[in-house]
């Protein structure tokens, strides 16, 4: 039997991951003990994926177990030992604010969890392909040193500077920057999966995602902001845009793109690698593009307003540059656009 662990395993990407490696054979562990509704609310919670995991995928088992704790951690992996051939650990406190509330919980999930799992696969599935899904906030606010130029409705960097064609690549420094709490967090977890990959030679892989994001999204105030832009949008709610004048830039992969990147992965592993991913220039916007995408697809008006004050650590102009990791594996390309990515947003929305 082959196990697929997989933590955060009813958030989007987790429950992507899920249902794709399902496909493929594996017996699924999945690891949520539904602390999203903890960090954002019980509009958040993943309890609904949860339960139609259970009686749809036919090779799914949940364990509830809090990543904090190793004791729990450790008994799943003795659990199923060496049958563990994957491990996509996607469960995190993604948000900057919460973080700020909060930082020993955020440290203990991101960065304490990840290195309980890391362990654990050492010592009972060290030939399991490990998989880490961080984030672009590594970087800090570096990129808002960019030579960057105001238009109509975005900030975009110089033409004449070498990320302009593709975007940010893997070369940006992650020192001496402002991470954000939340940032700093995952940097830790990041440099230790790629520590275990270079040190104790394990398969693992860093992705550092832009706006991870899909239908399947539990869209918040505080994190997934396509997912909860759309809802605002065909419910009514007031939104509100942070800083920027509304024109800050982020990219946006689909999480079946991202997933289908991590089968690649799978597939042939580059043991300690980091990838940049995201829509890079194929799928990306800024926030007041992104109103006007929801407006035009819902047939509603946004009511938001502005607030001057950025989040701390929030990037101007984000756009990943994703030819390192199409080098590598140059058999995966995107199926979705921002337009489609937005389009099966609003449909489960209004379904």
């Amino acid at each position: 039997m082959k196990v697929a662990l997989v933590t955060g395993s009813c958030g989007l990407i987790g429950s992507e991951t899920c249902k794709s490696l399902h496909a493929e054979g594996y017996a699924i562990v999945g690891i949520d003990n539904d602390m999203r509704s903890y960090f954002f609310g019980a509009g958040a919670s993943t309890s609904s994926t949860r339960s139609q995991f259970e009686t749809t995928l036919a090779r799914y088992t949940h364990a509830a177990v809090d990543i904090r704790s190793w004791d729990a951690v450790e008994a799943v992996f003795q659990q199923y030992g060496k049958d563990i051939e994957v491990v996509v650990h996607t469960a995190a406190q993604p948000s900057h604010d919460w973080a700020a509330k909060e930082p020993l919980t955020d440290f203990g999930v991101n960065a304490t969890g990840t290195m309980h799992l890391l362990e654990a696969t050492r010592l009972h599935a060290p030939d399991a392909v490990f998989i880490f899904t961080s984030t672009n906030k590594v970087y800090g606010d570096t990129p808002n040193r960019l030579p960057l130029v105001e238009l109509e409705t975005r900030w975009e960097i110089a033409q004449d500077h070498p990320f302009f064609a593709r975007g940010i690549d893997e070369s940006m420094s992650i020192d001496a920057t402002k991470h954000s709490i939340f940032g700093a967090s995952k940097v830790a977890a990041d440099v230790m999966v790629q520590e275990y990959g270079r040190y104790f030679g394990m398969k693992t892989g860093v992705f550092r995602g832009g706006c991870l994001t899909g239908p399947a999204h539990a869209g918040a105030e505080l994190h997934g902001f396509l997912s909860y832009l759309m809802k605002c949008t065909v419910s009514g709610k007031a939104y509100s845009v942070f800083g920027y004048k509304g024109k800050q830039v982020r990219d946006n992969i689909h999480s079946a793109d991202l997933v289908n990147a991590f089968q690649h992965f799978i597939a042939a592993p580059r043991p300690g690698e980091v990838y940049n991913i995201g829509g890079s220039r194929h799928s990306n916007c800024s926030m007041l593009e992104a109103i006007a995408v929801c407006e035009e697809l819902s047939g509603k008006k946004l009511q938001w307003t502005y607030k001057e004050d950025n989040r701390i650590g929030d990037h101007i102009w984000w756009i990943s540059d994703v030819s390192k990791f199409q080098e590598h594996y140059p058999q995966w390309q995107y199926r979705y656009g921002l337009k489609e990515i937005l389009a099966e947003i609003h449909a489960a929305c209004v379904g």
